[in-house]
């Protein structure tokens, strides 16, 4: 009797482990349905009614603080559609609907401190059968102890990368830099002292990829995925309508089903060209984020 106790016991045990085991969210992402609320960076924030419009994603957003402490400015929040993308597709949150002219639909707004309600567009995208949900994170959100920082100058832009703390591995795939009035800055512009006075802005390709699971475990372990992130970068609208697009950052968040990343992106730097062009930096940086999912 002792010893089938303490093999029931054993079994118990075993079971409990990988029950705990199996609740951490996938990359360390909590996530819901979409329609329902949950607590992110210090807002209780619900994301519903995900829809197509033409070549749009549009989705509503109502956000309240969760607590007493702080939450994240909304000029710092992303938006990013969240499924098997060919390209990842972000937006910031304020400001995100202001391309969209025909289109009946209030923009995200913070008409209040302590309130943010609205639309958020997130386009183009006109595979909506690549599209799983929607998920946030901020720009201004840093896990301390896991920022690395590379020179990411013009023209060669990111030397390769492989990084053990955030478990990616990064290359550039284009360096492509202008001056603040849309005309080329090309490499032999390097030596004429005139070509870097006043604004611009350099649009910096990279493949970003991990083997197998080893991203996984990186970001489940220190508990929230990587972003990457560029700087200099001005507020929307900034020198360039394409930084704007494109913007300075990316959450590295593959599609749950994957336990490997192989995503391709473009990120912008803009502001003083000589800062933007000869002086960027590239961050990879551990932050928070959360997944509104379908239903399907």
């Amino acid at each position: 009797m002792r010893s089938l106790l303490a093999a029931l016991t054993a079994v118990v045990l075993v079971a409990s482990a990988c029950s705990s085991g199996d609740s951490v969210p996938r990359f360390a992402v909590p996530d819901v349905t979409v329609g329902e609320s949950q607590a992110i960076l210090g807002w209780n924030m619900s994301v519903s009614n995900i829809r197509f419009d033409g070549d749009n994603v549009l989705v509503d957003v109502d956000a309240s603080p969760s607590g007493d402490g702080p939450h994240a400015d909304p000029k710092d929040l992303r938006f990013g559609l969240y499924g098997a993308l060919a390209h990842p597709l972000e937006a910031p949150a304020i400001g995100s609907c202001r391309d969209i002219t025909d289109l009946a639909v209030k923009p995200l707004s913070a008409p209040a401190p302590d309130r943010l309600t609205g639309t958020v567009c997130l386009g183009p995208q006109r595979d909506q059968s690549q599209v799983r949900g929607v998920y946030v994170y901020s720009t201004a959100d840093r896990m301390p102890g896991t920022t690395t920082a590379f020179p990411a100058a013009f023209p060669v832009g990111l030397p390769a990368v492989n990084n053990d703390d955030s478990g990616l591995s990064l290359r550039t795939t284009s360096v492509d830099a202008f001056r603040a009035d849309g005309s080329p800055v090309n490499p032999t512009d390097l030596g004429n002292p005139d070509a870097f006075t006043g604004g611009g802005y350099m649009l910096l390709g990279l493949e970003i990829d991990s083997v197998s699971t080893k991203y996984r475990d990186v970001a489940e372990s220190r508990g929230g995925p990587t972003m990457v992130v560029m700087s200099p970068t001005l507020p929307v609208p900034g020198v360039s309508h394409a930084c704007d697009v494109y913007g300075p950052s990316v959450l590295v968040l593959p599609e749950r089903a994957r336990d490997s990343v192989q995503m391709g992106v473009t990120l912008c730097v803009q502001g003083d060209i000589n800062d933007a062009l000869l002086y960027p930096t590239l961050s990879l940086i551990g932050t928070h984020a959360a997944v509104w999912t379908t239903d399907e």
